[in-house]
């Protein structure tokens, strides 16, 4: 008979079921971005060349915060950084909703970026996951953390459903007062982050008291606060810049897809809760498969599970321009949502076990950081493409993003250290 796997240490169950909660909440509120960000440009503005803006303003305030919020969670804590990207995403959700409703465009803009600057900060969720498990256990923890939104992809189109009965009430138009509501899923998110004890980086200061059934290193790893400047740079980390050549690719061609197929759908004469119903379909291609993806890093390697989900976006992708008919794009959508599930279950499982416990929100944060950067541009010159060549140029724009992955991965043949089991001190 075999060994029967060892129960988790309360204190880290305790702490994964708060993440993942925290997840599916702040997941809620993130989702209206792609359920109403291009409807909101499109009638603020206009024009429907500008409709991927508030998915490249979300990103691009993600880029401005990625690293330094990284930094910040390596010395004050996960649960302070976290803290901060929550009440971030309150305040600009209120800022998004109060310029809508009165037609005022800068106060929408600005409060897009603050919501964004929000988002970007809560990434650190999966460094605060990575950090309670051992490296042969991270993927599957990654994995059941990431799951929890889940949970926010059905409470997502609930939001939107009370918001429109609100919008009747008080003849309001429901695509700017949906924003108002987002504090009603991120207020419990930040209680469910304060309710976090020890703080994840402590947990990983010290991994074998948690696993004592483990073969682990007593406190070889200093508590957050005390890293020091005298490691190699994070880029010259291969697993780094491998990672960051795979999340270019799939976070880019995601957002690019999430901000123009609801437009689609919408010129298609499909209503909100349809459109919002669609991308619910893609959030749980993003976190539905979360937990399979991560048994399969732990098992196989996170090489070969980022490659099969960068392969599954491009599909995806290709599927889109073939129809017009809803269920073929919702079909495209989420699947892209598998592929890019895939990528960010494995990529962040590889930094994680490449570097210690005091650099790795830093590293987290690079990676975040080329990905924000992609989901910049790739939106905007998805939208600028489509209005003059259709939706086939999604399809282009997603096989040359493949460029970027293909090139890393024959780069970094023989370096095959996605299996460690502990992570390197850099």
């Amino acid at each position: 008979m075999t060994a029967a796997r060892p129960r988790l240490h309360p204190v880290i169950l305790r702490n994964t079921v708060l993440l993942a909660l925290t997840q599916a909440l702040t997941g809620a509120g993130m989702q209206l971005v792609p359920i109403l960000g291009a409807i909101l440009i499109e009638r603020l503005l206009g024009a429907t060349t500008f409709a991927g803006l508030a998915t490249s303003l979300i990103y691009a305030s993600r880029l401005v915060v990625a690293y330094p919020v990284g930094w910040f969670t390596d010395r004050a804590g996960r649960r302070a950084g976290i803290t901060v990207g929550l009440a971030l995403g309150l305040a600009g959700s209120l800022l998004v909703g109060i310029g809508a409703l009165n037609g005022s465009t800068p106060v929408t803009l600005i409060g897009l970026m603050m919501f964004g600057l929000g988002v970007g900060a809560n990434q650190q969720l999966r460094t605060a996951a990575a950090d309670m498990y051992p490296a042969h256990r991270r993927g599957r923890a990654l994995g059941l953390v990431l799951t929890g939104s889940l949970i926010g992809a059905a409470a997502g189109p609930l939001v939107i459903e009370l918001a429109r009965g609100g919008a009747e009430f008080a003849q309001r138009d429901v695509v700017a007062l949906a924003w108002l509501y987002v504090p009603i899923v991120l207020l419990p998110g930040i209680i469910c982050v304060w309710l976090i004890r020890p703080d994840p980086a402590r947990i990983a200061a010290d991994l074998a008291l948690y696993y004592p059934d483990e073969d682990l290193p007593v406190a070889t790893e200093r508590p957050h606060g005390e890293a020091t400047a005298e490691r190699v740079p994070l880029w010259t980390v291969p697993e780094i810049r491998l990672a960051s050549a795979m999340m270019l690719a799939a976070h880019g061609i995601m957002a690019m897809t999430m901000a123009l197929t609801p437009l689609a759908l919408s010129h298609h004469g499909h209503s909100l809760t349809m459109i919002s119903l669609a991308v619910s379909a893609h959030v749980v291609g993003m976190f539905g498969l979360s937990l399979p993806f991560g048994w399969l890093c732990d098992r196989v390697g996170q090489r070969p599970v980022a490659l099969a989900g960068l392969v599954a976006s491009l599909v995806g992708t290709l599927l889109i321009p073939i129809s017009s008919e809803y269920w073929v794009a919702t079909a495209g959508l989420t699947i892209i949502g598998m592929g890019w599930c895939a990528v960010n279950v494995a990529t962040t499982a590889l930094v994680a076990n490449a570097v210690s416990s005091t650099r790795r929100g830093q590293a987290v944060g690079v990676v975040d950081s080329v990905a924000a950067a992609a989901s910049i541009g790739f939106p905007l010159l998805g939208g600028v493409l489509s209005a003059a060549m259709g939706f086939s140029a999604l399809a282009l724009i997603a096989s040359l993003a493949m460029l970027a992955p293909a090139w890393a991965l024959i780069a970094s043949r023989g370096q095959r250290t996605d299996r460690l089991a502990a992570p390197v001190e850099r």
